[in-house]
């Protein structure tokens, strides 16, 4: 019963990371070659390459990432030290479980990532390294490590793996409680796969080729795959391409860069203009507007405040009160709208899907989906009545501002759904 509860759980996640985020990986190794490509697909408009220099007891390492994390840098997503050990981090969902006892705890997960380059040169290195701590920490990823051998460590929330096939791919689950067919639901996995078994070879156009296979377009905007990289672990170089155009690419040499010196590059300034990633970086949401995000918040505050301000006012004069039954109306209006800035200003990216929305992980949040539609059904009967009601003395002065403007709050709403794309007709 454990594990079929625990396979409906993956089932479920699946889903949610089709359609939500779609970060993949492979390695390919024949003979003394090994190459590994990391596919980073993200909405972040900062994508990094840098590289930190060898100390005595540490070797020089390159890493891409594009998430700021403070004093710490930008969190690394991939990259790859001058012993030849490389790795990526993706998103994937585990059942929660028991923490392990008695072992480190990981406080600063960009350094710690940092410092597994910087410190193992296997990955047998590796998995002894991690085995110290409590790598559960990072329940909601999935790293991949691979060094010049061939062989590669996938380091799930509560399991460490070493494998030595000639060629793996990985996408956002976990291997160890995910079926074949579940991960065959993923495109980009399904394609990697299917890609390597018309032969394999370790050439930079069939890795090219290979991550071309596997990167992510979605139809909203185009956004989908921000970088791909692909690691020489022999030669230890690295091909860049950017925002899923594989016609152009830069290749760094570690040795030569750490010869520079510490050093980042903002990867964007490396290609020439990118129509489709202009749009993605043009294209305004809560999470990159902070007077997009202070509207929505302030508009929660506001529609929770005057739903039970109306709600008051319907009680206390009721009988005497004309078009009493609006204010009735705005208290379950008031309670809907506030939920729904606070799913547009969490963490769930609505704004680049198609819509509906559908998140089968919280039907609330699908039918969330549906609230554009209740506004544009409101605002016109609203906005007469609001004209009606200025003009008349059946409401108190301060309850006919409040209404007034709470519809103007859903105009500039309406502005912002239409923007977003929210209703069907401009998908």
């Amino acid at each position: 019963m454990q594990f079929v509860r625990l396979i409906l759980l993956t089932i479920i996640t699946f889903t949610f990371i089709q359609d939500s985020i779609a970060c993949s990986g492979y390695k390919v190794t024949i003979g003394n070659r090994t190459f590994f490509g990391s596919n980073h697909d993200a909405w972040f408009t900062t994508p990094h390459i840098w590289f930190e220099t060898a100390t005595i007891d540490k070797y020089g390492a390159a890493f891409t990432g594009a998430r700021f994390d403070g004093k710490n840098g930008y969190a690394p997503q991939s990259g790859m030290n001058e012993m030849g050990l490389a790795f990526e981090r993706l998103v994937a969902y585990h059942p929660k479980q028991k923490s392990f006892a008695n072992r480190k705890t990981i406080s600063t997960p960009t350094n710690y990532l940092k410092d597994i380059l910087h410190t193992c040169k296997t990955v047998e290195e590796v998995q002894e390294y991690i085995s110290k701590y409590d790598h559960s920490y990072f329940i909601e990823d999935i790293f991949i490590y691979v060094d010049k051998s061939g062989k590669y460590l996938i380091v799930e929330p509560y399991k460490l793996t070493i494998g030595n096939e000639p060629t793996y791919v990985i996408a956002n689950f976990c291997p160890s409680i995910t079926p074949e067919q579940n991960a065959n639901k993923l495109d980009r996995y399904r394609n990697g796969v299917a890609f390597l078994k018309n032969g394999i070879d370790t050439t930079l156009a069939f890795c090219t080729a290979l991550s071309d296979t596997m990167h992510v377009c979605r139809k909203k905007i185009g956004d989908g795959t921000l970088l791909s990289s692909i690691w020489d672990l022999n030669s230890g170089t690295v091909n860049l391409y950017f925002y899923h155009d594989y016609k152009t690419t830069v290749q760094f040499n570690l040795s030569e860069e750490l010869k520079k010196g510490n050093h980042i590059i903002a990867i964007e300034t490396l290609f020439p203009n990118n129509p489709e990633f202009e749009q993605l970086r043009n294209f305004k949401t809560p999470k990159d507007s902070i007077l997009i995000g202070v509207f929505l918040v302030a508009s929660a505050g506001f529609f929770l405040l005057t739903s039970i301000f109306f709600l008051i006012q319907y009680f206390r004069r009721r009988e005497s009160k004309k078009y009493s039954y609006v204010q009735l109306l705005l208290f379950p209006i008031g309670l809907i709208l506030f939920y729904y800035m606070y799913v547009l200003s969490g963490p769930v990216n609505v704004f680049y899907f198609s819509a509906p929305y559908k998140d089968p992980t919280n039907v609330f949040i699908s039918l969330t989906s549906y609230i554009p539609f209740l506004l544009l059904l409101l605002i016109l009967p609203f906005s007469m009545i609001n004209y009606r009601l200025i003009k008349e003395k059946s409401w108190s002065l301060l309850a006919k501002w409040l209404f007034t403007l709470n519809n103007l709050i859903y105009i500039v709403l309406i502005g912002l759904f239409v923007y977003w794309r929210f209703y069907y007709i401009f998908n």
